[in-house]
Order: C-alpha cells, then sequence, then structure tokens
C-alpha cells in the first residue's frame, strides 16, 4: 500500500496520517523502498511466536464462552485481570493486562458493554427515580450571573458571596 503510493510520489505526511503512523516510519519505508524496492516493505512476520497457539486461543474461547461465574467470580462480567487469570491458570501462561487485551483483539474481540438489560429491571420504577430523586441529588442549577469566571476576579460568584 505505501509503494503504492511512494511511487504516485505522494508526500510523507499525507501517507503517515492516512497510515496512521508517524512521518519517520513513512520517511524509513521510503528509504528502504528506494534503495530495494516494494519486496523491501514486506513484514517479517511478528517479532516472537505467539505464547497461546490456535489450538490453545480455541480452547480460552470455550472456557471464556462458560462465563466468569464458571471460573469462580460472582459476577457475570469478563474483565482483564480475570481473563488474565484464565489464561494462566488454565495455560501456565503469564500475560500483561495489555498483552491479554492485544490478544483478544488479535482474535477478533472488543471491548464491550453489556447490551442487555437486567431481567429485574423495572422501567417504571427507573422513570420514576430519575424524575423524583435525581434532581434533589443533582441540586438546583445555579442561575447566570454576571461577573466573571475567574475565581480571582471580585466579580467572581466565590467573591460575591464572600464579600457582599
Amino acid at each position: 500500500m505505501a509503494a503504492e503510493r511512494f511511487a504516485q510520489g505522494e508526500a510523507s505526511s499525507v501517507i503517515a496520517k492516512e497510515l496512521r503512523v508517524s512521518v519517520r516510519s513513512v520517511q524509513r519505508w521510503r528509504r528502504l523502498w528506494d534503495k530495494s524496492g516494494p519486496r523491501a516493505l514486506r513484514s517479517a512476520g511478528s517479532a516472537s511466536p505467539p505464547r497461546l497457539s490456535e489450538a490453545q486461543f480455541a480452547v480460552l474461547e470455550a472456557e471464556l464462552a462458560k462465563g466468569p461465574v464458571a471460573h469462580g467470580w460472582p459476577d457475570q462480567r469478563w474483565t482483564l485481570s480475570r481473563i488474565k487469570t484464565v489464561i494462566g491458570r488454565r495455560f501456565h501462561k503469564s500475560y500483561t493486562l495489555q498483552g491479554g487485551r492485544k490478544l483478544l483483539i488479535r482474535h477478533g474481540f472488543s471491548c464491550q458493554v453489556s447490551a442487555r438489560r437486567a431481567v429485574e429491571r423495572d422501567e417504571e420504577k427507573v422513570t420514576g427515580w430519575v424524575k423524583e430523586t435525581w434532581p434533589q441529588v443533582e441540586g438546583p442549577r445555579r442561575r447566570s450571573m454576571r461577573g466573571s469566571s475567574s475565581r480571582t476576579s471580585p466579580a467572581s460568584r466565590w467573591a460575591q458571596s464572600r464579600f457582599p
């Protein structure tokens, strides 16, 4: 992709912005391309082999499908920390939280918030709470007054309340 753009004469900054990489990376790629052609830009693969094989990841996926409760946690929320623990227990491999996150993303997982509502949820009670209780918790809104947003200015609300 970058080699085609180099051949078209596109600026490094434009390529970098669209590929979401640094301009220096694009300049380094361009030097390689100039010296050795498009084959020099081919990926050499990952720096190290993955810790979990595809077969092991399939087992991990089955373990995650069982849910956190099956692994001893009290609720149905998977967190990176919990997934890291399952990997350690099941495969005796250690991942950092970010390493676990990258592993999951590489296999098509994404961070999500539950799409379903609790079965016990009572919409009428929620609506009543929002209308009656929340305004009391939130408190009244301040009316706008003339003055400055600066706390050190004599015209500020704080100064007006302290020094009438």
